[in-house]
């Protein structure tokens, strides 16, 4: 028998004891909730310095905005930074942004579990900010739900109060952030150490430090249309006939040399109706929703792996480890076979393998006590032994 590949229970409750069926029917999505002492004696996954020191590392995504001090007002720089960098920065007015701390902090990646009651493949980073007094990035929208959590000192949020239109996004021209031109805030709040602010995408808002603090965001993102039509229409390209030819049945004198008839335009219809079926569509969503958000290539292996060797090092108490920013999803299809996905690579699985894929897309511990059996099965081996030569796995222990 495959090993179980049930994840483990889901939270009940939002940080702060909000009921998770509460948040998601009246809040997410829909407007802003302020939620007070969300994380009781909040401890702080790192310190200022060891943010600053991520920052400096070569595979980081950092940033530095500074209002004042720099070459210019709201001068954007980019990581990574050099020690010079930070002693030459002014006593306040800049801010210090660094993504994906969730990859190097496990302490920061811990906070994800607080919110797993929305899908995995919707957990987009752990950003950390640090800001002296006064530091912000302006006021601006983001396209996706962010729950901000305060975990040093205080923070002014200045929001609005719902989503904003495309017409209402107009940002301040020829400066280096994308910072909205006019934007009246519907309410102020003063976040305290502990305090977590939810805000739904494309809801306005600006956060200006009271004194040294450092903010927590924690991300989830859904593709855009464009993003999914984009990739949709790639996947059918790959498809479609390279030698085959658009045209008209053209049987009769056109009655203008310039038009494009009826005929052309059904031609167009079909064309598309047929090539974005529903598994082009769904293979698409797949993969876009678990490639790398920002373009990090998949980390090689230290080794080659044979299916063998892994389950060896398995049951010598070694674990398999899903390999950040590897994302794993899977689609469950009605004739029980299923399509796992990870790292934007879809691995087709047969009815007798379907049971790999929700276990390696949950958060168990990929272990010999939790695979099991499996261990056992030829075809499973092949799919870790894949997984694993792709960067998408790694062995620990």
């Amino acid at each position: 028998m495959p090993p179980s590949s049930n994840s483990p229970d889901l939270p009940e409750c939002l940080p702060g004891g909000m009921p998770v069926d509460t948040f998601l029917r009246d809040w997410w999505r829909k407007k802003p909730l302020l939620v007070r002492n969300a994380f009781p004696n909040f401890e702080c996954p790192l310190t200022p310095e060891e943010l600053a020191g991520l920052a400096m590392e070569e595979e980081a995504v950092s940033r530095l905005v500074l209002e004042r001090g720099g070459d210019y007002p709201w001068e954007l720089r980019h990581g990574p930074f050099a020690e010079e960098d930070f002693a030459n920065l002014p006593e306040t007015h800049w801010s210090l942004l660094v993504q994906e701390v969730d990859r190097w902090v496990p302490e920061a990646a811990a906070l994800f579990e607080r919110f797993r009651f929305a899908p995995s493949w919707r957990f987009d980073d752990i950003m950390a900010s640090y800001a002296p007094d006064g530091g912000n990035v302006g006021a601006h929208v983001d396209r996706y739900d962010v729950f901000l959590i305060q975990g040093l000192g205080r923070r002014e949020w200045r929001i609005g109060s719902r989503p904003l239109s495309a017409e209402e996004e107009v940002s301040v021209p020829d400066i280096d952030v994308d910072m909205l031109a006019d934007f009246e805030p519907d309410e102020r709040l003063v976040l305290e150490e502990g305090d977590m602010l939810y805000l739904p995408p494309r809801v306005a808002h600006h956060g200006i430090a009271l004194g040294p603090c450092m903010t927590f965001s924690v991300g989830f993102r859904a593709p855009s249309p464009a993003e999914f039509l984009d990739a949709a229409l790639r996947r059918a390209v790959v498809a479609a006939d390279p030698m085959g030819s658009l045209s008209g049945s053209e049987a009769s004198v056109p009655d203008h040399p310039g038009r494009i008839g009826e005929d052309v335009l059904d031609q167009l219809y079909r064309l598309v109706w047929d090539s974005l079926t529903v598994p082009v569509l769904a293979e698409a969503f797949g993969a876009l929703v678990t490639e790398s958000r920002r373009g990090e290539e998949a980390p090689a292996p230290e080794q080659e792996w044979t299916g063998e060797g892994l389950a060896a090092a398995l049951r010598a108490g070694g674990e398999l480890a899903r390999v950040a920013p590897n994302r794993f999803a899977f689609i469950a299809e009605r004739d029980g076979r299923a399509t796992l996905f990870a790292h934007g690579e879809a691995y087709p699985l047969a009815p007798d393998l379907a049971y790999a894929a929700p276990l390696l897309a949950g958060r168990e511990a990929l272990d010999a006590k939790t695979l099991g059996r499996a261990l056992e099965d030829e075809d499973f081996l092949k799919l870790l032994t894949a997984l694993a030569n792709a960067g998408g796995l790694e062995v620990l222990g």
